[in-house]
């Protein structure tokens, strides 16, 4: 059994970013999902029931980014100038990259990682009935590696 030892907070709340001068920030964040091979097949191909799983997880990823402020509650809401989404197969996996660009006092890491969490979320939903295995369990499919690979100021 885990023990969880409380952490008393005295107050939670945004950080005063006003003194700070705008610049150009940019921020990259990478992540995987591993898939069944039939199913990577599948997303290739196109031939996916519910849909373009790529096309469909790219959209997701853009709505996720400019809505960042509104699921982490201490995040800045920032002005977005840029927003990149690919994909890159791999060894079992498909990886989904997502770069962030804005003019600001912040920066927008948070903004991609949550891009690409919400693209690998979009694609095991679309994937999913073709994932389960006869017990309706998931024995391949899993996210990983989500990470900010760069983060650019100025």
């Amino acid at each position: 059994m885990v023990e969880f030892t409380h952490i008393q907070n005295e107050r939670a709340q945004m950080v005063d970013i006003s003194a700070k001068s705008d610049v150009i920030r940019e921020a990259t964040a990478t992540g995987k999902i591993f898939l069944k091979p039939e199913t990577l097949k599948a997303i290739r191909e196109g031939t996916v029931v519910k849909g373009n799983v790529l096309s469909t997880a790219r959209v997701a990823a853009t709505l996720a980014v400019k809505n960042t402020p509104s699921l982490i509650p201490m995040c800045h809401s920032i002005p977005i100038s840029a927003i990149e989404v690919d994909f890159k197969d791999g060894n079992g996996f498909m990886e989904t990259i997502v770069r962030v660009k804005s003019t600001g006092k912040t920066g927008v890491e948070m903004e991609a990682l949550v891009g690409v969490s919400i693209a690998l979320l979009t694609v095991w939903d679309m994937v999913k009935s073709a994932e389960k295995d006869a017990a309706g369990q998931y024995p391949v499919t899993c996210i990983q590696d989500i990470r900010v690979v760069e983060k650019r100021k100025g």
